[in-house]
């Protein structure tokens, strides 16, 4: 998880998600990616709180995708998946995801996403910022879930798209595959969300 001033309480519903898990062998990286100040206490004194899991990180801000290289950099499992600061696991989301190795390096899945209108569906298309998307036709930073090689041999570049840019190039050389699974809660719902702002921007310079 790469965290950049989300607020606590949003903060502490993704990690007691990932807490919360059936499967219980896992390690959550968090990156601080340069938060506030008293925000920075909250997260370190939770991450403190459960240091058997949680491996926590400071960083100056660099942003979402060098953050979760650096995350990955850290990372020590045979898996790795992502979760946004703002989102949530079903309880079943890691044990879900593991079933689908079997035949592939790497899964993006569907997301049970939370909208406070429909338009709240369709975020930009990376490959023409003019014209929306569904979710569902999207792939997304937290239903990316695969075998470590995967990640520790492509980064995350810092454009839009991140997420889907890194799918494309894993797509060239390892076992891809999209997956129905809808076990990751995407909260559309939030206005300071990194797509809601990106959107917010696109709506200001088209007046």
């Amino acid at each position: 998880m790469a965290i950049y001033n989300t607020p606590f309480e949003l903060f502490k519903r993704a990690i007691d998600s990932v807490l919360n898990q059936d499967f219980k062998d896992f390690e959550i990286i968090v990156v601080n990616d340069g938060s506030e100040d008293a925000l920075s206490k909250q997260l370190l004194d939770y991450c403190i709180m459960h240091d058997e899991k949680i491996c926590y990180i400071y960083s100056k801000n660099v942003g979402q995708s060098r953050a979760v290289n650096r995350a990955v950099h850290f990372a020590r499992g045979e898996y790795i998946t992502i979760i946004d600061a703002d989102d949530e696991y079903k309880p079943n989301r890691l044990s879900s995801c593991l079933n689908e190795m079997k035949s592939v390096d790497l899964i993006s899945s569907l997301t049970e996403t939370i909208v406070s209108k429909d338009e709240d569906y369709y975020v930009a298309d990376k490959h023409d910022l003019h014209k929306n998307i569904h979710v569902d036709d999207c792939t997304l930073f937290g239903t990316l879930f695969g075998k470590s090689e995967v990640f520790k041999s492509i980064n995350f570049e810092s454009v839009y798209g991140a997420d889907s840019f890194f799918y494309d190039e894993a797509q060239k050389i390892y076992q891809v595959r999209k997956s129905n699974c809808r076990t990751y809660v995407y909260y559309r719902n939030i206005a300071t969300s990194v797509s809601a702002m990106h959107k917010e921007k696109r709506r200001l310079q088209h007046q």
